[in-house]
């Protein structure tokens, strides 16, 4: 991966940028589109980190929508109808491994120190084409490699679903998990039982779709303990089942018709994870077969 010097910033994007700018706001694209651009793969929306606070960014704009202003953020709908999560610099004063507390008044450096991996901790300065890389993501985007900001545990205790995102990435990336930062998520992985059973069916809905090979996000799932706590039927999963899953082509993804072929009843598993009655009833059917 060759990371470009500047980026392509759709023109809507570049209006809220200049909108917060002219306010006397830093503004400053941050997020997965930011990822995903620079390592050449499609991306949608750009998501903002900015000095602004939820108020003077609601005030900015005629279009917003209430998406998280009490974590900061704050839904700007642009010209096209895409909607780009604005949210002020923060830092956490709290975290009990599920949700945290949140002060503003921090530096884009503060607000980058408590993301979850250097691969996510990178900022683009959409109109003075600035970087800011503190924790060397760009460069471990070049090397494929998946890392945890600062001090791992620290980052998984905040918030133990990190774990299964850390997965998630590594098996949709290709990813390779740094050493201290994979035992990290397996010394912390008894707090995935704390975590809501949605969030948790959410992070194995999006692995299922992205994972380059569902097998090995299979593995990892395994190998963290993620599915001892959750999904215990994936250590019993056959190679057939295995191996089936797998040859699932990502543009036909199906997550509850993926569960139902890696565990064949799959309804008990997810009601454990809360699915809709609707998706159980499609995982009981095709359980019972034509």
């Amino acid at each position: 991966m060759n990371a470009p010097v500047t980026l392509a910033i759709p023109e809507e994007v570049l209006e809220i940028a200049r909108t917060l700018e002219a306010a006397g706001h830093e503004a400053w694209c941050v997020g997965g589109a930011l990822r995903d651009a620079l390592l050449g793969l499609p991306h949608s929306d750009y998501d903002f980190a900015t000095s602004a606070t939820p108020a003077q960014v609601t005030a900015l704009f005629r279009r917003t929508a209430p998406v998280g202003e009490k974590h900061g953020t704050v839904g700007v709908i642009d010209g096209r109808r895409i909607l780009h999560e604005v949210t002020t610099f923060r830092r956490d004063v709290s975290t009990d491994g599920r949700h945290a507390v949140v002060a503003y008044g921090v530096t884009l450096d503060d607000d980058l120190a408590r993301r979850d991996f250097t691969v996510n901790a990178i900022a683009y300065h959409p109109l003075r084409h600035e970087w800011r890389d503190p924790f060397g993501g760009r460069a471990d985007l070049e090397r494929g490699l998946l890392r945890a900001v600062g001090r791992p545990g620290d980052r998984f205790r905040e918030d133990f679903l990190r774990i299964l995102r850390g997965i998630r990435f590594a098996a949709r990336f290709g990813f390779t998990i740094d050493p201290d930062t994979w035992n990290a998520a397996v010394d912390a992985s008894p707090g995935l039982a704390h975590l809501s059973a949605e969030r948790v069916r959410d992070e194995w809905f999006k692995g299922l779709s992205t994972a380059r090979a569902v097998p090995e996000l299979v593995t990892f799932w395994i190998r963290a303990g993620a599915a001892e706590r959750w999904l215990p039927e994936l250590v019993l999963a056959p190679p057939e089942r295995l191996a089936a899953a797998g040859a699932v082509p990502v543009s036909r993804r199906d997550p509850v018709f993926l569960t139902a072929l890696l565990f064949g009843d799959a309804a008990p598993a997810l009601r454990r994870l809360r699915a809709s009655n609707a998706e159980i009833g499609r995982a009981a059917g095709i359980a019972r077969g034509p």
